[in-house]
């Protein structure tokens, strides 16, 4: 977290707030059962098979419920400081 949030849904919650660490888990499921065939680590990927370049961080507003990128929330706050 590098600034203040603000919701940028509901506009007035920025103290409530839910941090959401994401920690993806590559993996290669049967396509059949969905069961998991094969655990993959960032260093050994399949060749066709994307690493993850999302955030590690999503924020959920503790008023309305609303999920963004943590950028959204601190966009936000900075651009509508009281």
């Amino acid at each position: 977290m590098a600034g203040p949030y603000c919701c940028p849904n509901c506009g007035t919650n920025r103290s409530r707030f839910n941090l959401i660490e994401q920690v993806p888990k590559s993996v290669k499921m049967d396509p059949q059962s969905g069961e998991i065939v094969q655990e993959y680590s960032n260093q050994a990927l399949d060749p066709f098979h994307t690493p993850y370049r999302g955030p590690s961080t999503k924020v959920q507003c503790g008023v309305c419920g609303l999920i963004e990128d943590e950028i959204r929330f601190e966009s936000f706050a900075k651009n509508s400081r009281r």
